[in-house]
């Protein structure tokens, strides 16, 4: 259906966990629990690669064009070279891997995991030198990280929140919970490097800023989306990722709706709604320069186990009519 963008041919057949864009092309890097990391050209259509794991691939990002990580259920964190496939484990944490991103400012690779640490790696060292660099004790599994400059920001069971400085990840910048009242289920970075979107499962979304003062937490609010009223009744859907645009700063949802909401974080609209894909929104990714939306239809199992539509990546182009913050507009006394 082209109103909801180009399917990407040989999608993932289990869930799918996230999708990257590259820093430096539109090639797009796919996790999925069907056990296996895929690499595509979304341009052409084209799958790439596929770089199999022994479990459920949770995570995935980029080094650069020609590698990249996963993280899995299988306890690993792997780099694959694109062009030949060989894998590189670097090490493993004592549960399940959750999340990775790759810190170019640093030159660090982190990852979260569900056995309640944070690890630093150095994917620079030599396989015959230890590349664990750093492990920070977390108070619960975490479910989701994010990164701008050198602000790590680790969301975590029981609604807390980590920020770090990754130059120094003895302990931990900031200690929070979170402001929504349930369990959150993705935290993305501001691209200006102010603050921090946390996605909830009861509809929310709630944009948090780094400044203690006084002043700059007063700006800070909660707002209620991806909900549908029918006869009377609010039901609610869980926000399962959020994802900025890199050239405007506004950023979209996706949901268990279905949905993809388009916000104005600054302006507290929302400036777009796409039409509804067939299944839950479990993962989106902008472009480097805005131009392509990667959307990841994938059930993600909030109804239990019952028939669904198959996994879908599809791939929208974006126009700034969607995009772009609109100017505020002032009535004048007559």
């Amino acid at each position: 259906m082209q109103s909801l963008g180009r399917e990407l041919g040989s999608p993932p057949t289990d869930g799918i966990s996230n999708l990257r864009f590259s820093n430096h092309s539109d090639n797009l890097l796919v996790s999925s629990w069907d056990g296996n990391m895929r690499l595509y050209d979304a341009n052409s259509n084209t799958l790439k690669g596929t770089f199999p794991r022994r479990g459920p691939v949770l995570d995935c990002c980029f080094y650069d064009d020609a590698s990249g990580f996963a993280v899995s259920v299988d306890q690993s964190v792997v780099r694959y070279d694109f062009s030949v496939g060989r894998e590189d484990v670097l090490g493993h944490h004592q549960g399940a891997v959750k999340s990775v991103e790759y810190s170019h400012a640093t030159g660090q690779l982190i990852t979260g995991g569900w056995d309640r640490t944070v690890r630093c790696w150095d994917p620079r060292a030599p396989a015959s030198h230890l590349r664990l660099t750093v492990t920070a004790e977390q108070p619960e599994r975490c479910y989701s990280m994010s990164l701008v400059g050198n602000r790590l920001v680790v969301a975590m069971a029981g609604r807390h929140v980590s920020v770090y400085d990754l130059r120094s990840m003895a302990q931990a910048e900031q200690r929070r919970e979170s402001s929504l009242k349930f369990q959150t289920r993705c935290v993305r970075c501001y691209p200006n490097g102010t603050g921090y979107a946390l996605a909830s499962v009861e509809g929310r979304v709630a944009m948090e800023f780094f400044d203690p003062a006084e002043a700059a937490q007063a700006k800070k609010y909660a707002f209620k989306c991806h909900r549908r009223s029918e006869g009377g009744r609010d039901t609610v859907f869980p926000v399962n990722t959020i994802a900025f645009h890199p050239i405007y700063g506004t950023f979209g949802t996706g949901g268990c709706d279905g949905v993809v909401n388009i916000w104005d974080g600054n302006n507290k609209k929302r400036l777009y709604q796409y039409a509804k894909y067939p299944t839950s929104i479990a993962a989106l990714s902008f472009s480097r320069d805005g131009r392509l939306l990667a959307v990841a239809a994938s059930y993600t199992f909030e109804m239990g186990d019952i028939p669904h539509e198959r996994d879908t990546i599809y791939i929208r182009n974006v126009n700034d009519a969607e995009v772009k913050p609109k100017p505020k507009t002032y009535s004048t006394a007559t």
